[in-house]
């Protein structure tokens, strides 16, 4: 084994000072950045490491910095520190043209005045740094770089962006490794990277088990910061090949069934390596209650929902009535945010689920407390709806195959179907429809009419 290259360098006095003006421009145009809409008023600097010396023709530094914003973008509102995010920050004398797009600002003071500040994780460089790092399992300053026992991580393999991400960052090695870099930051174990390792420590062939990770220590708290997985060379999402074959008006019954069936080996070998709870009546209503909180939520943000409050009610009372009969609920870890964009076709075939951050804006404990299983297929079939309304031309019946053939193929792993659960599947389906509402008036007032015509379905359907 490597031994570790241990540094204890700290990045410069007054480099978070010098970039401040320019990260405040910066900051809240990246697709990652969660507080758009507030202005950022300052920053407090968690930590930086110098990864590349200042003063090289190539500066690098590793920043955790935490945005301070106004609560509420009214005037006067005070500023409170918020979330804290991940940056790679290169700096060099000029930019050559290939990074133009990477210009974070010309810096006028401090230790890289006159220097060019950059995201350095769209540079080729910087993302060899990483993955020397993680391959000779590093420690510099409070980062700190590992790698699975026996796992191999060759030299030589040529980094290059991901451009598709929305949340994160990702970099790809020579079509052998995928390093996801997490943005927005909080202490704790994260389940991106915690449920893959115990899946892959389960034999789960399901999910890309991790090679390495990286670290940051911090006042006696663990941070991830990102993780290293094998990259699944010419796979395709579930999103891009659901479009696809609605463009050509095919049906997607058998990859539906396909994923049910992956789903289902993900959540079996989830309840085997991880404690599993039972859900009885005081536990029942605390999650009743929680769904029906974001309903009210929902439906003062949004007045077309107002109507259709009182019926959507009624799949989370139900829920509560049934478990005052005595009906128990076994819940489990999850997936937390599973849709067709989260899992990918192999050129042979073989399905495989990715991203287990779960809801990103949820606190990290409550994405990782135990869930029911259906919490996972109920964002499955609400994908389905989603990518039948995407289509140019309308596919009759598309959704509604896809999603019975998902749970026909769920049963065939799991041994019982969803459907035979109507009240806590429907429970969750409204809960993410409700959900999907709030989001779409907020974001993309465009798309409302998808979960708008869920809410009418549900609002129709009584379970049997």
């Amino acid at each position: 084994m490597p031994e570790a290259v241990i540094r204890t360098v700290t990045s410069p006095p007054g480099l978070l000072a010098s970039l401040d003006p320019l990260l405040r421009e910066w900051l809240p145009r990246q697709r990652w950045f969660a507080g758009k809409g507030r202005p950022v008023t300052g920053f407090s600097l968690v930590a930086a490491t110098e990864l590349l010396p200042a003063d090289s023709r190539l500066g690098l530094h590793h920043v955790l910095v935490r945005a301070h914003q106004q609560l509420a973008p009214a005037a006067g509102a005070p500023a409170e520190p918020g979330d804290c995010y991940q940056l790679l920050i290169g700096t060099r004398e000029a930019l050559p043209p290939r990074l133009a797009p990477a210009l974070i600002g010309h810096v006028t003071e401090g230790p890289a005045a006159g220097r060019t500040a950059y995201d350095a994780l769209q540079d080729t460089r910087p993302a060899e740094v990483l993955l020397e790092a993680l391959r000779s399992r590093a420690r510099i300053g409070g980062l700190r770089f590992e790698r699975e026992e026996g796992a191999e991580i060759r030299t030589g393999l040529v980094p290059r962006l991901m451009t598709a991400e929305q949340s994160n960052s990702s970099v790809v090695y020579g079509d052998t490794f995928i390093l996801k870099l997490l943005r927005r930051i909080v202490p704790g174990v994260n389940p991106d990277l915690e449920l893959p390792l115990a899946l892959a420590r389960e034999g789960c062939p399901r999910v890309p088990a991790p090679t390495g990770w990286m670290v940051a220590d911090l006042a006696g708290r663990s941070w991830v910061l990102g993780v290293l997985q094998p990259y699944v060379q010419g796979a395709t999402d579930g999103w891009e090949l659901a479009l696809r074959e609605l463009a050509k008006g095919e049906d997607f019954v058998a990859e539906a069934r396909a994923l049910g069936r992956a789903t289902a080996e993900v959540h079996t070998a989830l309840a085997h390596a991880l404690p599993t709870v039972t859900l009885g009546p005081a536990q029942v209503r605390q999650l009743a209650d929680g769904m029906t909180e974001r309903l009210e939520e929902a439906a003062r943000a949004v007045p077309l929902l107002r109507s259709y409050a009182p019926a959507l009610r009624t799949a989370f009372t139900a829920l509560v009535d049934l478990a005052a009969e005595g009906r128990t609920w076994t819940a489990q870890r999850v997936h937390g945010d599973l849709h067709l964009g989260q899992c990918l076709r192999s050129p042979d075939g073989l399905w495989s689920l990715i991203d287990f951050e779960g809801e990103p804006a949820k606190p990290l404990a409550e994405r990782r407390m135990p869930q029911p299983p259906v919490r996972d297929v109920a964002g499955m079939l609400r994908s389905f709806d989603y990518a039948a309304h995407s289509a140019e031309a309308s596919v009759p019946g598309w959704a509604e195959s896809c999603r019975a053939a998902y749970c026909t193929g769920y049963a065939e792993v799991a041994g019982s179907d969803p459907r035979t659960d109507p009240v806590m599947l429907r429970a969750h389906e409204t809960d993410k429809a409700v959900y999907e509402v709030l989001y779409e008036a907020r974001h993309r007032p465009d798309w409302l009419p998808v979960p708008l015509a869920a809410v009418r379905r549900l609002t129709a359907t009584e379970p049997a």
